[in-house]
């Protein structure tokens, strides 16, 4: 890919949607904890939390109405524009943003069975393949002829809607899964939308400007802004929780920008070293998410070995075993952000940058994360010996 430059992008218009999503989260979680207050949406503590006090959620709510906040800011810059005037991505991601917060707030406070739930995130889905955002096209690895590298997959309208339905269920609940810790789902939706925005920026650079890559870093500059906004409120001690109308809607969101970004390209332009790199949004997400995804999977693999529902509750998740370790909630929060910061931005910046530089940096930055995270079992263990 072309190297990036920074000239000519409207990385100031990002920002300052971003800022001012951010500014409108931070300003109305206030308002919307009052709210949950009033409407009883309160989380008491259960014998797989980890918080000891009731504490309100639907925090969604407010990093909803920021990202909405953006998006209106962005309509008015004459040059953010253009991702409203030449794609409905935006759109779509604003109506089924909108409604699967509305499902998630109804089970922040009544609490809905999982199999509902997970009819209205199909149906969230549904609404983001309508206006068009789904997967046309897909790089795989394989195939190639001559010195191409790999080959690409052209989808009908179902296999990209069914692919779009998969990928939105797929991270909506790796995001529930996840948000058990303070601020750990807020953390990392800001770190996956940060990276699939500079990945958006970059390839808008490489593309000459393309118009069709606008709309993605718009989706994810406005979420990483929510997720920054929402995190003072969040962090521990939390004094509210974003609860499934939050966690839900950060999932859907950054399987729209992924979406967006790497599901329309026209691959006959690059290369196939490019086209690994054109995929990077949906590396970054896999990066960022692998460890909440992982922890999903054997989630659902442990419960049903023991004949539970999948969606059965338990406190054997990641986060868990980080606290059991010895790690404080902040430290083993920090941690988590900084696994997922290495593999995110790793994933990026070998789009950017001289790849083997980046897997040494990478890898460094990996084996120092193990080492910090296993120190208190090591501890421990010195003592036990002493």
């Amino acid at each position: 890919m072309t190297p990036v430059t920074t000239a000519g992008l409207p990385i100031r218009e990002y920002i300052l949607v971003g800022l001012i999503a951010a500014t409108l989260t931070f300003l109305l979680t206030g308002v919307i904890r009052r709210l949950a207050i009033r409407l009883g949406a309160i989380a008491n503590p259960r014998a797989r939390d980890v918080h000891v006090i009731p504490i309100p959620r639907m925090g969604g709510v407010g990093m909803y109405l920021g990202v909405l906040g953006g998006m209106a800011m962005a309509h008015q810059l004459p040059v953010l524009r253009r991702a409203f005037d030449f794609s409905l991505d935006p759109v779509g991601v604003l109506i089924g943003g909108g409604v699967i917060v509305l499902i998630g707030a109804l089970d922040d406070r009544f609490e809905i069975d999982a199999w509902t739930k997970l009819a209205g995130q199909v149906m969230c889905a549904g609404i983001l393949v309508i206006f068009g955002v789904q997967w046309n096209v897909f790089w795989v690895p394989w195939g190639g002829n001559g010195d191409a590298l790999g080959s690409v997959v052209t989808l009908d309208n179902n296999q990209g809607g069914l692919l779009m339905v998969l990928l939105v269920v797929l991270l909506v609940n790796a995001l529930n899964f996840v948000d058990g810790l303070d601020g750990l789902a807020a953390g990392l939706g800001f770190i996956a939308a940060a990276a699939t925005c500079a990945f958006s920026l970059g390839l808008l650079n490489s593309q000459g400007g393309d118009v069709g890559v606008y709309p993605p870093a718009l989706i994810a500059a406005t979420l990483a802004g929510a997720c920054l906004g929402f995190l003072p409120h969040n962090f521990q001690p939390a004094k509210i929780f974003m609860g499934d109308s939050g966690s839900m809607m950060i999932g859907l969101m950054l399987a729209g920008a992924t979406t967006s970004a790497s599901g329309k390209i026209n691959y006959t332009r690059f290369s196939g070293s490019d086209a690994l790199a054109l995929l990077s949004p949906l590396l970054v997400v896999v990066a960022v998410l692998f460890l909440p995804v992982l922890d999903l999977l054997m989630a659902v693999i442990r419960r049903t070995r023991r004949g539970e529902s999948p969606f059965a509750a338990d406190k054997m998740h990641l986060h868990h075993r980080l606290l059991e370790i010895g790690h404080s909630q902040r430290r083993a929060v920090l941690l988590i952000y900084l696994w997922a910061g290495l593999l995110g931005f790793g994933a990026v910046s070998m789009t950017l940058f001289d790849t083997t530089a980046v897997l040494w940096i990478v890898g460094a930055g990996l084996v120092l994360a193990a080492i910090v995270s296993v120190i208190p079992r090591l501890k421990s263990r010195n003592q036990g010996v002493s």
